[in-house]
C-alpha cells in the first residue's frame, strides 16, 4: 500500500478529524457523504472538503476505485448498509478498516460481504471519544487481517494494537464499555437535572465528589451534558447495536435499551431547538435549565 490513498466514507465529525489528520501521510485522501449528493446539505460539507484538500467524491464506487485503504465511519444504524455498497465497488486485495460502533454480529456481517468481494475487512473498536485524541484516539484491530493492517495504521500516526486474530473481539470490548460509558452520560443527566428542579445539585455533587475524589463531577457533567446535546442521536444509534450485544450474548438488555431511549430523548430536545443559543460548552446548568424549562412548558399545555 505504498503510497498510500485513502477514502473515507462519512464525512461527519469523525471523518474530518481523521481526513485532516491521515493526510500527510496519504498520497491520495478522498470522502463520501450521502451529505454531498443532497442539494439541501452538501454546500457547507462540499465547500469543508475543498478547504481541506480532501476529495470529495461522487459516491462510493468513485472512492473505492481510487483507494487502497477504505475506512468506513458512519453511524451505528448505516453500518451494514455501507459495507453492502463498499462491496459491490472495492478493489480486490485492499483494505475496508470499519471504525463503526457496531456489535460483534455485525461486525461479522460485515466482513462476510467484504471478504467475498476479495479485500480484507479489520474492525476497530474506538475506545474513547475521537475529539480529544484526533487519529490518536486508542483503538482495538480484530480480524485475521489485524496484524498486516496495524503497522500501516502506526505509521500514519494511529494508536492502535490488535485485540485478536478473531472478528468481533474488538467490537465486544468496545460495546460492554459503551454500557458503562453511555450508561453512565445518561445516568448523570437524569441525576443532575433532577437535582437542579430541586435545588439540590451543589449537595449532591459534593457526596460524589466524596465517593469518586478522582472525577471532576462538575466538569464532567457539562461534557457529558453537551456531548450527548450534540451527539444524542448517534450515541442512542451505537446503544441499539449495544442491546443487540447483550442479545447475542443470550441476556435481556435491559440497561442498554434504557441508555438508547435517553439520548434520543435528548436528541429530541436538541432538535426541538431547547438548547440554541447556549454557545459550543455551555455548563451543565444551563443545559439542565432549558430542559427543565421545556418539560414544565410540555406539562402546562
Amino acid at each position: 500500500m505504498n503510497p498510500l490513498r485513502i477514502g473515507l466514507i462519512g464525512y461527519g465529525e469523525v471523518g474530518r478529524i481523521f481526513t485532516a489528520g491521515l493526510k500527510p501521510g496519504a498520497a491520495w485522501t478522498g470522502a463520501w457523504d450521502l451529505k454531498f449528493a443532497d442539494p439541501a446539505q452538501c454546500g457547507e460539507p462540499l465547500a469543508h472538503a475543498a478547504a481541506a484538500g480532501v476529495v470529495a467524491c461522487d459516491g462510493v464506487a468513485a472512492l473505492c476505485a481510487e483507494a487502497h485503504l477504505v475506512i468506513s465511519a458512519v453511524t451505528a444504524s448505516n453500518t451494514l448498509a455501507v459495507a453492502q455498497a463498499a462491496a459491490a465497488h472495492i478493489r480486490p486485495g485492499s483494505f475496508f478498516l470499519d471504525l463503526n460502533s457496531a456489535s460483534p454480529g455485525t461486525k461479522q456481517q460485515v466482513a462476510a460481504l467484504i471478504e467475498a468481494a476479495g479485500a480484507h475487512c479489520v474492525e476497530a473498536g474506538v475506545m474513547t471519544s475521537v475529539p480529544p485524541y484526533g487519529i490518536r484516539v486508542p483503538m482495538l484491530l480484530g480480524g485475521p487481517h489485524a496484524a498486516r493492517l496495524q503497522p500501516v495504521l502506526s505509521t500514519l500516526g494511529m494508536d492502535t494494537q490488535v485485540a485478536s486474530e478473531k472478528l468481533g473481539v474488538a467490537s465486544a470490548t468496545k460495546m460492554c464499555r459503551s454500557v458503562m460509558i453511555k450508561g453512565l452520560e445518561a445516568l448523570v443527566l437524569e441525576s443532575y437535572a433532577t437535582a437542579r428542579h430541586y435545588g439540590v445539585e451543589d449537595a449532591m455533587i459534593a457526596t460524589l465528589q466524596e465517593t469518586f475524589p478522582g472525577i471532576d463531577w462538575q466538569k464532567q457533567g457539562s461534557y457529558f451534558f453537551s456531548r450527548v446535546a450534540q451527539h444524542g442521536k448517534r450515541r442512542a444509534e451505537e446503544m441499539r447495536e449495544v442491546a443487540n450485544t447483550v442479545r447475542e450474548a443470550g441476556f435481556e438488555p435491559f440497561m442498554a435499551a434504557a441508555i438508547a431511549q435517553k439520548h434520543d430523548w435528548m436528541a429530541a430536545q436538541a432538535r426541538a431547538g431547547h438548547f440554541t443559543g447556549l454557545g459550543q460548552n455551555p455548563p451543565w446548568q444551563a443545559l439542565a435549565d432549558r430542559l427543565l424549562a421545556a418539560c414544565s412548558a410540555a406539562n402546562d399545555a
